[in-house]
């Protein structure tokens, strides 16, 4: 169980008026020598030394940072911008900011300079926090611009001072009496952050998100998470991302536990094998990846070992379905599968750290159910989630408490409610459903309709027992020329349940059929070829050209296409080598896919396929 997080003598109704420096308090008061915060140097690798944190360390750092961010003239409902990775400068600066009453507002690492003016004249910032020199490079010409009224930057790497503030000189002892009757002042309904979407079409937009809107969202995923008392949780998705900041920042300080932060993503794997967490969160291209990973490892294993591999699996998948429908397995069964899990899944999970894992869980985009039922053949069910920034996060999701369903996003949480508009449009309103979107002049927009209902964009149905079903994004419906409506996430994951297939973007608005663009698996690719004994010149690019490998994406469309309607089956492909991701522009921050800006980049493909 994950600790009350109401403190002792306090009355019933008191989570009302909860706000983060009150749990920061809190956690210093009754935890104060539990670890809050680790870390390594920016060059750790996940196995070296980590320096940590204890939750009275924190109380007392962040308080002498927030002395530090006053001076600059940082204030009660000031925004401040930080554009960082995922290390203790920018978790412990958003601390000590709350506790000054500021609302900090993290920034994508990945942002274009247009992005990054856009949000600076939106959230009028004066300060903003950067990692080092070359961000600084990013933001200096804002702090000329008379459209923006940006006047300091802060950098958290050592020497790389530029003329502006270094990060360690604003850690000092708050003397003034008037700074300490301000610390920790904030109202629950009060802004807590402002989070710009990742704008996967148009420009991002920030989203204002009070003390009680997370805090109510935080006591609703403690009502359906069974997790031990203040679990470790691994932090390296961007603070930019809804996720990582209920994840990373807000259920931490919910539940007095220990945050490990990952600045390089790419280690997350390592990180996972030294923490051994018992919970873990995935966007659905990181348990796809994971998936893929243990897929080549596998396939390279002697035909016995595989069998015996294959049979544990299938005892788990069984396992697995019996819990699914919300039935005791029986006795014989749990049994087998006890020993299953002992003497083979376990040994497995463990040389990827995943041996203890109670709560696996993804958000973001749709799950492709095939790598959710991969890895409930290892015992780990991925408890698949959705919601939006403006929802706080979780809206609605599958729990092992309260029941799931595979391929669902489960049910909603106690802070929302869910209902569907005639055209199948999800909507929510409740107490996590956010206050409305950031203008310029401070004011917020509400986008919420007279009875305080938010169209989400989103499509979906419910089935008996309510739960949620995703189909597609409404503005991302493909209608064909014959006026048919076409989910592209719903082709596109039946394209990627072939191994070889990483990456799939389906089109064909307005035309008479369905072309793709796949791209092949990096690690499963090259894994696939040798156990096949295909021969080609090392690389993924080479592979492509290969006729084996051509022959068996043929084969992988054919089988994808035998499971479709005739509208949604895919005619043509073009299949690439190079991997889609944020830094060559294809996918947001968060990993989901810009269409648009992938149809833009493979226009002359996506004609060629319809001979154009």
């Amino acid at each position: 169980m994950t600790p009350e997080p109401r403190t002792a003598g306090e009355p019933p109704d008191a989570s009302a008026r909860r706000t983060l420096p009150r749990l920061l308090a809190r956690n210093a008061r009754d935890h104060p020598r539990l670890p809050a915060l680790s870390w390594q140097p920016p060059e750790g690798d996940g196995n070296g030394d980590w320096t940590t944190l204890t939750w009275a360390e924190i109380h007392e750092h962040t308080e002498r940072l927030a002395a530090g961010y006053a001076g600059l003239g940082v204030g009660r409902g000031d925004h401040v911008l930080m554009m960082m990775a995922n290390r203790p400068e920018h978790w412990l600066s958003d601390l000590a900011l709350v506790r000054l009453g500021a609302v900090p507002v993290s920034v994508y690492g990945t942002a274009a300079p247009e992005q990054i003016t856009h949000i600076a004249r939106n959230c009028r910032a004066r300060v903003a926090v950067v990692e080092g020199a070359d961000q600084a490079q990013l933001w200096e010409p804002l702090l000329t611009d008379a459209d923006t009224p940006l006047e300091r930057l802060v950098l958290a790497e050592p020497g790389a001072e530029g003329g502006h503030v270094q990060y360690a000189a604003l850690l000092r002892e708050p003397a003034a009496e008037r700074f300490a009757e301000e610390l920790d002042a904030a109202r629950p309904e009060d802004p807590l952050t402002v989070v710009y979407t990742s704008g996967t079409t148009g420009e991002p937009k920030g989203v204002v998100l009070t003390h009680r809107q997370v805090l109510a969202n935080a006591l609703a995923l403690d009502a359906v998470v069974e997790l031990p008392p203040h679990v470790e949780h691994i932090c390296y998705l961007p603070f930019a991302h809804i996720a990582e900041r209920m994840l990373g920042i807000y259920l931490p300080c919910h539940r007095a536990s220990h945050v490990y932060l990952c600045a390089d993503p790419a280690a997350v794997g390592t990180v996972v094998r030294k923490v051994r967490p018992a919970q873990f969160f995935g966007v659905p291209r990181i348990w796809e990846k994971l998936c893929a990973a243990v897929r080549a490892v596998l396939s390279l294993m002697p035909a016995e070992q595989r069998e015996v591999i294959d049979a544990a699996s299938a005892v788990a998948r069984e396992h697995v379905g019996y819990r699914e429908r919300g039935e005791s397995p029986p006795a014989e069964l749990e049994e087998r599968y006890a020993r299953a899990r002992e003497e083979v899944l376990l040994p497995l999970l463990a040389a990827g750290g995943l041996d203890r894992v109670t709560w696996a869980a993804s958000a973001s985009a749709p799950m492709p159910v095939d790598v959710v039922h991969f890895w409930a053949g290892f015992g780990v069910v991925i408890m698949d989630a959705w919601g939006l920034t403006e929802t706080t996060g979780v809206a609605t999701t599958n729990s092992p408490r309260t029941g799931f369903r595979i391929g669902s996003v489960g049910r909603p949480v106690e802070s929302v409610e869910v209902r569907l508009a005639a055209d199948g449009e999800i909507e929510v309103r409740g107490e996590s459903v956010f206050s409305g979107y950031l203008r310029p002049d401070g004011s917020v927009r509400s986008a919420l309709d007279a009875d305080g209902w938010l169209a989400t964009g989103d499509i979906g149905r419910t089935d008996d027992d309510g739960y949620l079903w995703l189909t597609d994004r409404k503005k991302e419906m493909i209608i064909t020329s014959t006026g048919k409506n076409v989910s592209p996430a719903l082709v596109e994951n039946a394209l990627k349940e072939h191994p070889l297939i990483g990456q799939a973007l389906v089109h064909g608005d307005r035309r008479s059929y369905l072309v793709a663009l796949l791209v092949l698996d990096a690690e499963a690719a090259p894994a696939w070829a040798a156990a096949h004994g295909v021969v080609a010149d090392g690389t993924v690019a080479g592979l492509v050209a290969h006729p084996a490998v051509r022959a068996e994406v043929d084969r992988a469309v054919a089988a994808a296409n035998s499971r479709l309607s005739r509208t949604e089956q895919v005619k043509r492909y073009e299949l690439l080598a190079g991997e889609w991701g944020p830094a060559t522009g294809e996918l947001t921050p968060s990993l989901k896919m810009r269409r648009r800006v992938i149809r833009d980049k493979y226009a002359e493909a996506l004609a060629g396929l319809y001979g154009d």
